[in-house]
């Protein structure tokens, strides 16, 4: 997979704490998607001006959006596609994780990232059209 260096631009322009917890994130979906053969062939672009990871060879899950929280739930969210059932299902495995309505995680820029549980989240959206 190629680098996008205006997503990666975009990332930058946050303060350090914020770009810290994207390329955490980035690199967290990137590396679910290279470990996992049944995910195939990943494209990072803007979407809406937020840095969005969809799979494109074959089409097997569902975009995942990551950018600054500016709802007061984090500081970082992941995004999924609102009319998937991916957070209902992440609200009852991961009961500890922050969640906002039925297409987005939250996380503060000072705690951990759950990585097991991202790692989860994010090969769950990349397969969802496989699993359904």
């Amino acid at each position: 997979m190629n680098e996008n260096k205006t997503l990666l631009e975009t990332i930058g322009q946050h303060p350090e704490p914020i770009r810290d917890k994207l390329l955490h994130l980035r690199r967290l979906i990137l590396d679910v998607a290279e470990q996992n053969e049944a995910i195939g062939e990943v494209e990072e672009t803007l979407k809406w001006g937020q840095p969005s990871f969809l799979t494109v060879k074959p089409k097997t899950g569902t975009t995942v959006r990551i950018d600054r929280d500016t709802s007061g739930e984090g500081d970082v969210v992941l995004f999924v596609h609102c009319q998937t059932s991916l957070v209902s299902h992440w609200r009852a495995l991961f009961p500890h994780v922050c969640f906002g309505g039925n297409r987005s995680v939250h996380f503060r820029s000072e705690d951990p990232l759950p990585e097991d549980e991202i790692r989860q989240m994010i090969t769950m959206a990349f397969t969802y059209h496989r699993s359904r």
